[in-house]
């Protein structure tokens, strides 16, 4: 089953339209009216909408999925990242959700910068 994702409201708020604009299940943040949440509300958003969560927030989530690993909840990934420009981000997205499914994210915390080196 291809990936949903849920975007943090740290992440340009257009990368959703342009990965809806080419077919996939995206939802911000921003359009959830959802902004300023704790990262753990953030989180459980995206596990109770079945979507992956994107965020730039690195270390915070880290820790989170650690948390969640520990404390025996699941979610359906985190991809995190350092800031990128949205071309960069948007090309290393469509990495990610192309080459990936929801089953082999799940639980697991991915770094974006990593998707095109592999």
């Amino acid at each position: 089953m291809q990936i949903r994702l849920y975007l943090d409201e740290d992440i340009h708020a257009e990368l959703a339209n342009a990965l809806r604009k080419r077919g996939y299940d995206v939802l911000h943040a921003q359009e959830k009216m959802k902004k300023g949440l704790t990262d753990e509300e953030q989180l459980s958003l995206a596990v109770n909408e079945g979507r992956c969560l994107l965020t730039f927030n690195v270390k915070d989530f880290v820790l989170l999925h650690n948390k969640w690993i520990k404390d025996g909840k699941n979610h359906h990934g985190i991809l995190v990242s350092k800031q990128l420009s949205f071309n960069e981000t948007l090309r290393r997205v469509l990495n990610f959700i192309n080459t990936r499914n929801t089953e082999s994210v799940k639980n697991k915390l991915e770094f974006l910068q990593e998707i095109l080196e592999r």
